[in-house]
Order: structure tokens, then sequence, then C-alpha cells
């Protein structure tokens, strides 16, 4: 069977969004791009004209990543079981956050320290996340403080991370995680 048009760029992406994580944005090629995906590093052209193109591309597919997450995580009963479900996706990623970090906190970081409308554009990542957990605060009922708790929150989540992947410790995960389902627990 033929592989499509379609097919091939959800490929380059995906190995892009792959390799990113792995590697690093700056550090990964559009031939190893190409390589991983399987397609021609000419054919590449076809579909991203620039790196700042693939770029785009992964802050496009981590904002569908999360929106489908977020989907998930409404699904629970209360916004305290929202939260908690937040919470747990971090502690399911526990090996690969001791591994390689949290793909969008290093790639966003990454991004940021080159500057451009990609990193701009990164940000919209944790903006999204960040105004979803507020949305759970506020349905708490805590109000002004719905912002406040939610970059506690996501800091926490974030700083966690970066943690385990310097000690490449996924147990730091487990401890936090449990400690902030706990936390969001009493409220």
């Amino acid at each position: 069977m033929a592989r499509t048009n379609s097919d091939k760029r959800s490929r380059l992406v995906s190995a892009a969004v792959d390799l990113a994580y792995q590697n690093g944005f700056g550090a990964t090629s559009l031939a190893d791009i190409a390589r991983e995906a399987e397609v021609p590093v000419g054919n590449v052209y076809y579909y991203f004209k620039t790196k700042d193109e693939i770029g785009e591309a992964i802050v496009e597919s981590r904002l569908a990543q999360l929106s489908a997450q977020r989907q998930r995580w409404s699904e629970a009963g209360s916004p305290k079981d929202r939260l908690c479900a937040c919470v747990q996706g971090v502690f399911e990623n526990k090996d690969s956050l001791a591994q390689h970090g949290c793909a969008v906190g290093t790639f966003c970081s990454e991004l940021h320290k080159a500057g451009g409308p990609i990193a701009t554009r990164s940000t919209e990542i944790f903006a999204q996340h960040l105004a979803w957990i507020e949305s759970q605060f506020r349905a708490l009922g805590k109000g002004k403080d719905s912002s406040g708790l939610a970059v506690h929150l996501l800091s926490a989540m974030q700083g966690v991370s970066v943690l385990a992947h310097t000690f490449h410790d996924p147990g730091l995960v487990a401890t936090e995680t449990r400690r902030l389902k706990s936390w969001i627990q009493s409220l």
C-alpha cells in the first residue's frame, strides 16, 4: 500500500517531536528527522522549507497532545479529581522524565534561549496548560487565589521533572506527585 503525502508529513513531525525530545531541537538535523521518518532528505523540503517550520509543527503537535490530555482529565468527576488526573499524568511519565526531562519544558526552554517566533509560539503550550489548571481551581471556588495556585502546581510538576532528570531518579516524581495529590485533596 502506497504511503500518502499526509502520512509522510505525519511521520516527519512525529520523528521531529521524538528527536527534539531525545537530543534537543538544536542538535536535531533535517537529515536526522528524514532518516528517523524513513523519508528521503530531499523530500523534507517539500513539507518544511526551514527548520523553523518543523519547530512550529512540533509546537502544534505538543498543543494537540496536551489538548487531548486535558480532554481526558476533564472527564474526571470533580475539579479535584481532574487536577489529580493531571498530576497522575506526570507520575505515569516518571521514567521518561528521569531519562530525558519534560518534553515540553526542555523544548520550550531551549527555544527561549534562542528566541524568535517559534519560542514566542511555544509559550502557548504552557499558557494553555496553566489556564486549564487555573480553571480547575476556580471551579473549586478558589477565586482570586486560583492563578497563584495554578502557578504553584505547574511549577511543582516542572520542578520535579527537572530534579528527576538531573538525578535520573523517577522516585522523586513518585514522591512529589503523591504529595501534590494529597495537597489537592486537602483543599
